[in-house]
């Protein structure tokens, strides 16, 4: 299924006049020098080919002939290489392997272009014959490019050698000379047809191998069966395994907008037919840093599936697919894999986002937080190793596209990163906002997600819910009560009672409330302001009158802990209110 869908989206890439995909038997490489001949083969200039992204060099991407999957003997590619292979030359100081790797290219090339009468041919293997690697110090940018991917160009001709379409055809027929081997019944297609051997290396995936690494492929003896070698035990054609791993390639290159990072997950997606959504969707899931409020499109789309509507102007019914990488040694690990409708995409988004909506106080809270945004708070910031949990992402990504309850993992990270921060201050010495805007709507939308799905949990409003007299989320405004009226008492206070008191308080509050309420009275006693003295007594004695029903809860649940953190959150939020709106609260 995955195989298929790549092939068919490669065939859809390849009919596109306005993107540059490589046709059979090509592929996109970094390419990162050219050396620049004149027509009896005299090397006149190596030129740096990088271009500047930002404030850096890289590579340029060209379509070159396929690259050969290389293993311990050398193994040249055709009309262009590294330093090693063109020049003997690299920057690992390993000059007999560079000095190997020069003799097969020149041989290969001398071997496979004896026949042709070319001009510009003739001086390469020209300069091929002549060549000392011992030469290499005399290079401009040596030590920037020692190891980097040439092509060849010969002087005055803007076309390079393996653009040449003569060339070209030379390549293809020697690539498919042997294209009779292997005739065999291909898993993809469904007909007899030549079967490779060895599949396209997959690059781009985060933490893999940078040289490329395999999404198929039988490596041991104790993988292949039925006296088969390699990837003849899965037999894939020639052109299904370049299409797959071409059109794969492409989703994975870092200028592709169709790839999002999910943890240690490299997520691309795609759809059956062109549409709008495709260069959509990472955004709305994980818009980043970017700000929605100069991207109108984005905000109107958002704005649109979180309230229930299509977007305007996009197809529901076309088919969209999902993908997620991970690496695995010398193999790419299938993360998962999603098949839905745009539609359904789009219902499945909205309802997250509905879920997580929590009313803004400031400006820098995140309307429409991604899901980077919602693992960063599952760990410590000040760690060295910032990455989320390894299963945590793709689950959390799971539950957003099914419409399954979120993982019971991210409360728990969550829960965890809020005790461990209650004390922990900012470079200034004041207290961290353990409890922020992503953190209270994470734990709001598992909340109402697991009441909507099994009738479990409860439900959370938006903003400050004076009606609500669930104990959890009583005792979690009653301890943002008291925390203000402590701040009051003594302003600019460095440590409050959420330093000493946060973790107990909220996990088993029977201990810890009747000292905390004994502390008030101290701390409203010290309050100049008559007024906002009356206010808090008022206020802890209105939230008091709905838990002495019940009396403090020995113990509370994780639920429980999650619910006292939004009332915290909400109560914390309300005191920032205008006095207009706190009075009429009162």
């Amino acid at each position: 299924m995955i195989i298929q869908e790549l092939c068919h989206y490669y065939d859809r890439l390849a009919e596109n006049p306005d993107i540059k995909i490589s046709p059979p038997g090509f592929s996109r490489e970094k390419i990162h020098a050219e050396i620049v001949l004149d027509k009896e083969g005299n090397l006149l200039q190596f030129n740096d080919l990088r271009v500047h992204k930002g404030k850096k060099l890289v590579p340029r991407d060209m379509i070159v002939p396929q690259a050969f999957k290389r293993t311990i003997s050398p193994i040249p590619n055709f009309l262009w290489d590294n330093t090693s292979y063109v020049l003997g030359a690299d920057n690992k100081e390993n000059p007999q392997k560079a000095a190997e790797c020069f003799n097969v290219f020149r041989q290969f090339h001398s071997e496979i272009l004896k026949e042709v009468q070319n001009n510009e041919i003739s001086a390469m293997l020209t300069f091929l014959n002549n060549w000392n690697p011992q030469n290499f110090g005399t290079l401009s940018n040596w030590a920037e490019l020692a190891g980097g991917n040439v092509v060849f160009r010969t002087d005055g001709d803007r076309q390079y050698l393996h653009e040449n379409n003569i060339l070209k055809q030379i390549w293809l027929q020697y690539k498919n000379q042997d294209a009779e081997r292997q005739n065999r019944f291909c898993l993809v297609t469904g007909r007899n047809q030549p079967i490779a051997r060895l599949h396209p290396p997959i690059k781009g995936v985060r933490d893999a191998q940078s040289s490329g690494a395999a999404l198929i492929t039988f490596n041991l003896d104790s993988f292949c069966s039925y006296g088969k070698e390699q990837n003849f035990n899965a037999p894939v054609g020639d052109m299904s395994a370049f299409s797959y791993a071409t059109a794969l390639n492409y989703l994975l290159a870092n200028d592709c907008k169709q790839k999002i990072q999910i943890g240690d997950a490299t997520t691309v997606f795609w759809t059956e037919r062109e549409s709008p959504i495709e260069g959509m969707f990472g955004m709305m899931l994980d818009p980043k840093d970017l700000d929605i409020s100069d991207n109108a499109e984005l905000r109107q789309a958002l704005e649109s599936i979180r309230e229930g509507k299509p977007i305007a102007g996009i197809d529901q019914e076309i088919r969209f697919f999902i993908l997620g990488l991970s690496p695995n040694a010398a193999r790419i690990a299938v993360r998962f894999w999603y098949v839905c409708t745009v539609g359904q995409l789009e219902d499945k988004i909205g309802q997250h986002f509905r879920d997580l909506n929590l009313r803004q106080s400031f400006d820098s809270d995140p309307e429409y937080p991604g899901i980077w945004r919602l693992l960063r708070e599952t760990v410590n910031q000040k760690a060295s190793d910032k990455s989320p949990q390894p299963l945590l992402a793709g689950a959390v990504l799971r539950s957003i596209l099914e419409g399954t309850a979120y993982p019971q993992a991210l409360q728990n990270a969550v829960i965890n990163r809020i005790r461990a921060e209650s004390a922990l201050k900012d470079k200034n010495g004041k207290p961290i906002n353990n409890v922020n805007y992503v953190r209270a709507a994470i734990l709001k939308a598992i909340l109402v997600r697991k009441h909507r799905l099994y009738k479990q949990g409860m439900e959370v409003s938006m903003a400050l819910d004076t009606e609500n007299k669930n104990p959890a989320y009583l005792l979690g405004r009653l301890f943002a009560v008291l925390e203000k009226a402590q701040q009051e008492a003594s302003p600019g206070l460095n440590a409050t009672i959420k330093d000493r008191f946060w973790g107990a308080a909220s996990a088993t509050p029977k201990v810890v409330f009747p000292q905390l309420l004994n502390l008030k009275n101290h701390h409203i006693s010290k309050i100049d302001n008559q007024g906002k003295a009356v206010f808090f007594e008022k206020l802890v004695g209105s939230i008091m009158d709905q838990i002495e029903s019940t009396g403090f809860k020995a113990h509370l649940t994780l639920d429980e802990q999650g619910l006292f953190a939004i009332g915290y959150y909400h109560q914390r939020q309300d005191f920032f209110k205008g006095k207009e709106s706190r009075k009429d609260n009162q």
